[in-house]
C-alpha cells in the first residue's frame, strides 16, 4: 500500500518506520528544509524527557538503545528554593527510574536517519500543504505541486494542515483551550567544561504562578523553560528589569546565564494549547484521511508525555493494523478507541501543571510523596500515578482507574503513615530549654 504521511517530526518519522517494516511504501511530505542540512529553529524546542512509552515504541524497531546514547537519565527532580535551598524529589521510591532528557533536534534526525534508511521510504522536504481533497486523496502544495494518494496521515503537529481540513467537514468536532501562559527558552552553558548544576535531575523553580524549568544537554550545557503569565514575560522589556526581576526570584541561576538578557529579548514566546478533535480520521470515496500525535491530540507538556503519547499512537496503530489485516479503513477506526487515554493524559498534563509550580515545595506535598513511596514499599501492587503514566506503558485511562482503587483499598493505610510522619517529625524538634 502506498501511504502518505504530511509532517516528518517525531511522530511522522517513527510512524513512518513501523510502515515501512509492515511492507508499506512511505512518502513523508514536510514544509521546512531538511535539519540534518540547515539545523533545527532555536528558541523553542522544549527538551524532551523520554520514559517508557517512547522507549518502548523504539524498542520495537530497534531504535532504542542508539537514541538512549544521547540522552541524560533524570531519576528525580531538583527543587530549587528561592533562597537556593536544594531539594531532590526522586520519582519511584527505588530510585530506579529516570526520565530522559534529550534535544527534540537530535532526535528528529535519528529518526530521519532511521525512517529514510528503511526501503520504500521517501521524504519530500519544502513541501508545505496547502489543500487537501479528501474525496480523492488529492494534496496541493505551495508552488502549484500536487500528490494523489489513497492513505493520507496527519502527522504535522498542533497546527495541522491536514486537520484543518478535516474541520471543516461535517461531524468532525474540534476544541482548542490556550493557557493564559507561555513559554520562553533559556540556557545554561558549561562552566568550565562541565555542568553548572546536577545533570541527573529535572530542575525546577516552582514561583506560585509561574517557574522555570532545566534540562541538560549531552554538550554540559542546561535547556531552561520559563512557564509564565504572558502579562510577566511582557513586562521584562528591558536589560535591567530582566536583570533585577531574576535577581530577586531566581537568584541561584541567575549567575549561571551570561546571556540571559540576549536569550530573554531574542527568542520568542511560545503558547500553550491543548487541542482536540473527534473523528481523527474520515473515508469519503476513494480516500481515507487520518490523524496521529498533536494533529489528533495535542497537549501541554507539563507531564513530559507529548512525545511519548505520539510515539505510543504509533504503536497502537500497528497493533490496530495487524487486528485489521492492513486495511487501513479499519485500522483507523480502530485507533479511535485510544481517544479515552489521550483525553486522560490531556487532564493530567493540565493538573500537573498546578503541581509542578504550585506544590511540589510545599511541606505537605513532600509529606505526601514519602507515604506515596512508604506505601509502594510495603503495599503489594501498590504503584504511584507518576510511576505508572512515566515508566509503564499501562494505558492512561487504566492508570485512572486503578489509582482510585488503589487509594479506596489504602486511604486508611495512608492516613496512618502520614501520621508517622508528622509525630516523628514533631519528635525530631529540639524541646525548648524550661
Amino acid at each position: 500500500m502506498e501511504v502518505t504521511i504530511v509532517g516528518a517530526g517525531l511522530v511522522g518519522c517513527l510512524l513512518a518506520c513501523f510502515l515501512a517494516r509492515r511492507g508499506h511504501h512511505v512518502t513523508l511530505y514536510e514544509r521546512r528544509p531538511d535539519p540534518r542540512e540547515r539545523g533545527p529553529h532555536g528558541g523553542r524546542s522544549i527538551n524532551l524527557a523520554i520514559s517508557e512509552r517512547g522507549i518502548d515504541a523504539l524498542r520495537r524497531l530497534g531504535l532504542d538503545t542508539k537514541v538512549l546514547r544521547a540522552a541524560l537519565p533524570m531519576p528525580g527532580r531538583m527543587m530549587h528554593a528561592p533562597d537556593g535551598t536544594l531539594t531532590f524529589q526522586p520519582y519511584s521510591a527505588d530510585r530506579r527510574h529516570a526520565i530522559n532528557s534529550i534535544g527534540r533536534a537530535e532526535l528528529n534526525k535519528e529518526l530521519l536517519d532511521a525512517a529514510t534508511a528503511l526501503p520504500g521510504v521517501r521524504v519530500r522536504f519544502g513541501h508545505r500543504l496547502t489543500a487537501l481533497d479528501e474525496r480523492t486523496g488529492r494534496l496541493e502544495f505551495a508552488g502549484g505541486r500536487v500528490h494523489d494518494a489513497q492513505v493520507v496521515i496527519g502527522a504535522d503537529g498542533a497546527y495541522s494542515a491536514v486537520r484543518a481540513r478535516l474541520q471543516q467537514l461535517p461531524g468532525v468536532s474540534f476544541s482548542q483551550d490556550y493557557l493564559d501562559y507561555g513559554y520562553k527558552e533559556l540556557s545554561i552553558p558549561p562552566r568550565d567544561g562541565r555542568f553548572a548544576m546536577d545533570p541527573a535531575a529535572l530542575h525546577i523553580w516552582p514561583r506560585g504562578r509561574s517557574m522555570m524549568i532545566a534540562l541538560p544537554n549531552a554538550d554540559r550545557s542546561f535547556t531552561c523553560t520559563l512557564f509564565w503569565p504572558h502579562e510577566s514575560l511582557a513586562a521584562l522589556d528591558s536589560p535591567q528589569r530582566i536583570r533585577t526581576y531574576f535577581a530577586e526570584h531566581y537568584p541561584d541561576a541567575l549567575g549561571l546565564m551570561p546571556d540571559l538578557v540576549t536569550d530573554y529579548l531574542d527568542n520568542p514566546v511560545g503558547h500553550l494549547v491543548t487541542m482536540r478533535c473527534s473523528p481523527w480520521h474520515v473515508t469519503t470515496g476513494a480516500a481515507t484521511v487520518g490523524l496521529v500525535g498533536d494533529a489528533a491530540h495535542a497537549i501541554v507538556p507539563f507531564y513530559g508525555q507529548g512525545a511519548n503519547c505520539g510515539f505510543e499512537d504509533c504503536v497502537e496503530l500497528d497493533r490496530c493494523l495487524n487486528e485489521a489485516k492492513d486495511d487501513f479503513t479499519k485500522a483507523l477506526e480502530l485507533f479511535e478507541r485510544r481517544k479515552a487515554d489521550t483525553d486522560v493524559i490531556a487532564r493530567l498534563a493540565l493538573d500537573n501543571f498546578v503541581e509542578m509550580r504550585d506544590k511540589v515545595g510545599s511541606r505537605m506535598f513532600l509529606a505526601g510523596k514519602r507515604v506515596e513511596h512508604a506505601l509502594e514499599r510495603v503495599v503489594p501492587g501498590y504503584v504511584s500515578r507518576y510511576e505508572l503514566i512515566s515508566f509503564s506503558t499501562t494505558p492512561y485511562a487504566e492508570v485512572e482507574r486503578r489509582v482510585a482503587r488503589q487509594r479506596r483499598a489504602t486511604a486508611g493505610t495512608g492516613a496512618a503513615l502520614l501520621a508517622l510522619l508528622y509525630a516523628l517529625r514533631r519528635a525530631s524538634r529540639p524541646r525548648p530549654r524550661d
